[in-house]
């Protein structure tokens, strides 16, 4: 039971009605074009006995001349011979009679029924046609429907790609966070040598300053027409003696 009910459930499933009734169409046709056949048949087994009993009857007609001729000759004998003959004829006559009457309405029979049949034949046919465009505007409609509201096969794993997409561009960002944070943090290296601590960027800051001074101490030299070496070594002793204790350079305005 299990197995004929999913059989029969993947049957309902793969099953078109359109194709079912252009195949249901197709049988009707060809039973059509069988009972055509039939009755091509029995008018053709009709016009054969016809053509029989045509030649039996000129037969017979020839018989009974011929037995008129030998009677007036006084050859009664001829005469009995050729009458005999003329009878078994009219025996077969009668046969082929009873025969030909009995394919002539097995033909009417055949002739009604294939005019019945083509009758419904294209009955079903007007009535399949318009099964097949209901079916097929409600099949449309149906799909529209679903598109707008989210609930056909193809909008639902279009939503599924774009839930699961979303979901791993939030994982990304959070974990791109997270590696920030513990970069500045000092929690992780930085295995490039990009990252520095806190304390060798003040260093490098104080370096940097102090750098500065001295330039602007040598172009001050040079625009006073001072030794540059002087002015530097001048700038620096000056720079020292007035130093803060906070370790903080300061320079004197000139």
């Amino acid at each position: 039971m299990i197995f004929r009910a999913k059989a029969n459930k993947a049957l309902d499933r793969a099953e078109d009605p359109r194709e079912t009734l252009d195949y249901s169409y197709q049988k009707q046709l060809e039973l059509l074009q069988k009972v055509r056949r039939g009755v091509a048949d029995v008018a053709t087994s009709r016009k054969r006995l016809e053509l029989q009993l045509n030649q039996l009857q000129q037969q017979s007609s020839k018989l009974e001349d011929q037995g008129r001729k030998a009677l007036a000759l006084g050859r009664e004998d001829l005469a009995r011979e050729a009458l005999s003959r003329r009878a078994a004829l009219q025996q077969q006559v009668t046969d082929l009679e009873t025969q030909h009457a009995t394919l002539q309405g097995e033909e009417e029979k055949l002739t009604l029924a294939a005019q019945r049949l083509q009758a419904k034949v294209d009955a079903f046919r007007t009535k399949k046609e318009t099964i097949k465009a209901t079916y097929t505007a409600a099949q449309a409609q149906t799909r529209i429907g679903e598109a707008f509201s989210g609930i056909s096969e193809e909008m639902g794993d279009v939503g599924l790609a774009i839930q699961r997409a979303e979901d791993k561009t939030a994982q990304l960002q959070a974990r791109a966070g997270a590696i920030d944070e513990l970069l500045a943090s000092g929690a992780l290296d930085d295995q490039s040598g990009m990252h520095k601590d806190d304390i060798q960027a003040e260093l490098d800051r104080l370096s940097g300053g102090t750098d500065v001074e001295l330039e602007l101490q040598r172009m001050k030299a040079e625009l006073a027409g001072g030794s540059p070496q002087q002015a530097i070594e001048g700038g620096t002793g000056q720079g020292q003696s007035q130093q803060q204790p906070q370790d903080t350079p300061r320079f004197d305005k000139q």
